[in-house]
């Protein structure tokens, strides 16, 4: 009996470490289809957005005439969503990160304000390393945060705050909304990724309207301290 048992015991652990591998490799096909499909569909538009924007660029210097703010951002932006695409490629074809966080914030500010969005940014507590999930959530929702108020806001001015505490990151992104812009009627797909993440976390968010106008997105990611 103490035989047939641990022949047993065998055949399960090899039945089960075979549908790991199988479940690993139906994962990996998934990740590599999605990754050919967005570097069809998207990296050529993207690309030939920047090279567009730079041939502006470079004629409007070459005619000694000031290069609109808008259009700068316009090629900054560009070239970072092709950096962006190709490090999401990435990580869709192995299991790395993808290598966005809040040392990219200040990049993020810059080519909103060029854009035309003036942002401020407040930074309270005690400033540290974040574990790399936090960090990557934290700088994705402050970039859908102030790419909607850019899309929905009007004129509108956008600060950021972001309080460190031991035990957590908490970011505050509000608009004051004077300006003509409309908000969409439902929950667009921003705020649902944004919502995805901070649950993946652990976290909580909310994004509404504010009693004295404009928009609020307020996010709690745990992200404790190392001790």
């Amino acid at each position: 009996m103490g035989v047939t048992f641990r022949m047993w015991q065998l055949h399960v652990r090899e039945v089960e470490r075979r549908a790991d591998e199988a479940a690993r490799r139906r994962a990996m096909e998934e990740r590599l289809r999605i990754a050919r499909e967005l570097h069809d569909s998207l990296t050529h538009s993207i690309s030939v957005i920047q090279v567009q924007a730079g041939v502006a660029v470079h004629l409007a210097r070459k005619r000694g005439e000031d290069v609109p703010p808008a259009l700068m951002a316009i090629e900054e932006a560009g070239a970072d969503a092709v950096r962006e695409l190709r490090a999401t490629l990435g990580v869709l074809r192995s299991e790395d990160g993808d290598g966005s966080g809040l040392s990219q914030l200040d990049g993020l500010v810059a080519r909103a304000r060029a854009a035309g969005l003036p942002v401020t940014v407040t930074v309270t507590g005690q400033q540290r390393p974040l574990p790399p999930e936090a960090d990557q959530a934290a700088y994705r929702i402050v970039q859908e945060a102030l790419t909607n108020v850019t899309r929905h806001a009007g004129h509108a001015c956008a600060s950021v705050h972001l309080h460190y505490t031991p035990e957590a990151l908490s970011i505050q992104v509000d608009d004051d909304g004077q300006g003509t812009g409309t908000r969409p009627s439902g929950p667009g797909l921003g705020l649902v990724g944004m919502r995805e993440r901070v649950s993946a976390l652990g976290g909580r968010l909310q994004a509404g309207p504010q009693a004295t106008g404009g928009f609020r997105v307020r996010a709690e990611l745990p992200a404790r301290a190392p001790s």
